[in-house]
């Protein structure tokens, strides 16, 4: 038995989809500034596609993440959709009883994580062959390192583009979108230019002229709603824009190193290294389960809690990192996404269940007890981390008791070897029972 296998910790375990660095880091960035060619591949719609082809649905509008209840009724949360679905309207986060308003022949289909995962292996050993330097950013999207093609015709890097996308065809009877450019973060961009099954390449400037600056900045890796707002401020909104205004603007809003690098980032001048072997460490980890229904069972509740934080300190062990300051929320049963949110602190960084769950189960109880004798029954929880450090040290008023750390450290041994479910807490099992997104968790 591989002796490595006990600590082989699943950070992929019940997460949708796996964004996990905001942009290229400093750090992960290339010495020298040896001009390079990055190839982005994206599996369009992965989930659903798979499950297209699995059970011969080609053509039909597909959600996942949705049930229907035996009256007919659709429940949950549309986690992502097939083109023909997303032709018609429906779109990820919606809720299942809104798409099957837009859609009433939609078919639902629950995450079968473990088949997308046996999938996606296969698709790594088919990107190996085509490569040495191949990153995994996510289960369904790929980086692959092909300066050896520097400098070639134009048709040959095409037709190198072409050919892994046949070979994934011809193997996995599955379509994606390639992009090729001379920058990783352009080489993402290129990949969603024409979806789906598209080959885009960015080879000169005049490619980046007509195809990518007159995109808005909020579709570059890394900038994001709320850094696009302040942007909009200084007039920035495409990358042309970026461009010509140069360096300046994007230090004033977000410091001098900082906004260097998000100027780097978005005018295609970083010198971003394909990452092989290093983990994508997230800014926060977080859970959030949607019930099937509402449930007025305080103790379910605070079952899933348990599993929440659960969920979120297993991530956390596997990341080595902590934290101690939090964030949680309580759905309540309304169509809408309302309900109670508060933050809490731990006493001090930890990754440790028994210490988050002290800080948090007495407000989150509190905000249960007072909105079920309102009326109000609850429809899902969430957790999430707020400040996350990768610390060791030790703490001067804290520091975690070592039989706690030595019994979980034990604990996630055993489950990683032998299975999520082999050793858990007892209230776990008082969690709201029904269906959700993962096919392994209903």
């Amino acid at each position: 038995m591989d002796p490595n296998r006990y600590n082989n910790y699943d950070l992929e375990q019940d997460v949708h989809r796996i964004t996990l660095y905001s942009t290229v880091a400093r750090e992960h960035q290339h010495a020298s500034l040896k001009k390079r060619l990055y190839l982005h591949l994206d599996m369009n719609c992965f989930y659903a596609q798979v499950e297209q082809l699995a059970y011969n649905l080609y053509g039909l509008p597909v959600a996942m993440g949705g049930w229907r209840k035996p009256n007919g009724t659709a429940r949950g949360i549309v986690a992502t959709a097939s083109y023909e679905a997303r032709a018609l309207g429906i779109k990820t986060a919606m809720s299942a009883f809104e798409a099957s308003q837009i859609c009433p022949y939609l078919v639902f289909m629950q995450i079968d994580y473990d088949k997308y995962k046996g999938i996606s292996r296969q698709l790594k050993e088919i990107l190996d062959s085509f490569s040495p330097v191949v990153e995994k950013y996510s289960m369904d999207e790929y980086f692959i390192d092909i300066t050896f093609l520097k400098g070639k015709p134009h048709r040959q890097i095409e037709a190198f583009g072409k050919s892994i996308k046949e070979k994934i065809y011809n193997d996995l009877g599955l379509v994606c979108s390639v992009g090729i450019a001379y920058s990783k973060t352009w080489s993402k961009l290129a990949s969603d230019l024409k979806k789906p099954k598209g080959l885009s390449t960015i080879l000169t400037a005049d490619d980046a002229v007509r195809h990518l600056y007159p995109l808005p900045l909020d579709e570059v890796w890394g900038i994001g709603r709320r850094r696009y707002e302040h942007l909009k401020r200084y007039g920035l909104l495409t990358i042309a824009d970026a461009v010509k205004s140069g360096s300046g603007p994007f230090k004033k809003l977000f410091g001098e190193m900082q906004g260097q690098l998000f100027w780097e980032t978005v005018t295609g001048n970083d010198r971003a290294r394909v990452l092989q072997n290093e983990e994508h460490i997230p800014d926060e980890v977080s859970y959030m389960h949607t019930f099937s229904d509402w449930t007025e069972d305080p103790i379910a509740v605070k079952g899933e809690i348990v599993k929440g934080v659960r969920k979120v300190c297993y991530r956390m062990r596997g990341y080595k990192r902590k934290a101690r300051r939090w964030g949680c929320h309580i759905r309540y049963q309304e169509a809408h996404w309302e309900g109670y949110s508060f933050t809490f602190n731990t006493p001090g960084f930890t990754n440790l269940d028994d210490y988050v769950l002290k800080a948090c189960l007495p407000e989150a109880m509190r905000v249960v007890t007072s909105a079920l004798k309102r009326g109000i029954k609850i429809r899902g929880i969430g957790l999430h981390t707020i400040e996350m450090q990768q610390t060791e040290q030790m703490e001067l008023f804290f520091h975690e008791r070592d039989e706690v750390r030595h019994l979980y450290r034990a604990a996630d041994c055993l489950n990683n070897c032998y299975g999520p479910d082999t050793v858990t807490k007892a209230a776990v099992h008082e969690s709201v029972k029904g269906n959700t997104h993962f096919v392994n968790r209903s």
